[in-house]
């Protein structure tokens, strides 16, 4: 079984009693391991897996949770479920997409990191957050009355016209 799969295994049998350990242990290493990337303000987060976990001290399954969390924001495809103790990681991190996708997953204790503030402008990070706040707007498009004129600009009533089929019964 590969670690990947022990990581979509641990996922996928949390309870309500596990649960609450799983996230204290994993928000732990995965805000360890931002909070390390973003002071050393380098995009590029490379190194052996194994040594990697130890560095971060964690496990592989939390060292793969936090890859598959942070996919999303890298600018490489990275097979995870390829990924062996031996295996070099080297990813690149797009910052701005990194906190536009904290934004949306609605990680506080990460997109709060304070070493942010040397990452990103703070008129970044405000046009980022008013960006994510914009993309969760839905915008209702006004319907079409059935005595109203076509919009096909015929002249006729949209039930005499275009929207004949959807009045036809």
């Amino acid at each position: 079984m590969s670690i990947y799969e022990k990581w979509q295994e641990i996922i996928t049998n949390q309870n309500e009693a596990s649960f609450p350990q799983f996230w204290e242990d994993y928000s732990t290493a995965e805000e360890r391991i931002y909070t390390h990337i973003l002071e050393s303000k380098n995009p590029i987060f490379k190194g052996k897996f194994h040594e990697l976990t130890k560095k971060f001290e964690t496990t592989d399954e939390l060292l793969i949770g936090f890859l598959d969390g942070i996919s999303s924001s890298i600018s490489e495809k990275l097979d995870l479920d390829s990924v062996t103790q031996d295996s070099d990681i080297k990813i690149t991190i797009d910052f701005e997409k990194l906190y536009f996708n904290m934004l949306e997953a609605n990680a506080e204790h990460l997109y709060s990191i304070p070493a942010w503030q040397n990452i990103l402008m703070e008129e970044k990070m405000k046009k980022i957050k008013k960006d994510h706040k914009r993309s969760k707007i839905v915008i209702k498009e006004e319907k079409i009355g059935r005595n109203d004129l076509c919009p096909c600009g015929s002249f006729k009533k949209y039930k005499k016209c275009c929207g004949r089929n959807n009045f036809e019964s």
